[in-house]
């Protein structure tokens, strides 16, 4: 297993197409300034320090979340916060980018 894909639980065998046509939800963790520089499309922005607190944002626990940072490591943190919080489909992508398959 890759060190970095270890370390931040991103996985590039996520198949982010398929999700999207599942209707899946990309929310991106980084900063709001980071966010403005550039996003996927379809993403809303949920910082990850303010993560708990806009929660109501999700479409639920059971529906099909993307998570998207600049590198993976943020998204990691996130994923383990929401299925910490019963979150049952929560995948991390990675990069911002990858999400714009």
């Amino acid at each position: 297993m890759n060190f970095f894909k270890a370390l931040f639980g991103n996985s590039t065998d996520v198949d982010i197409k398929a999700l999207l046509d599942e209707g899946a939800q990309i929310v991106d963790v980084r900063s709001k300034q980071e966010f403005e520089s550039g996003h996927a499309k379809g993403s809303i922005n949920i910082p990850l320090v303010a993560l708990p607190n806009f929660m109501n944002k999700l479409k639920g626990k059971d529906h099909p979340i993307i998570l998207v940072c600049a590198s993976g490591m943020r998204a990691s943190q996130a994923k383990g916060q929401l299925e910490r919080e019963g979150y049952q489909k929560v995948y991390n992508a990675g990069n911002w980018q990858n999400a714009n398959a």
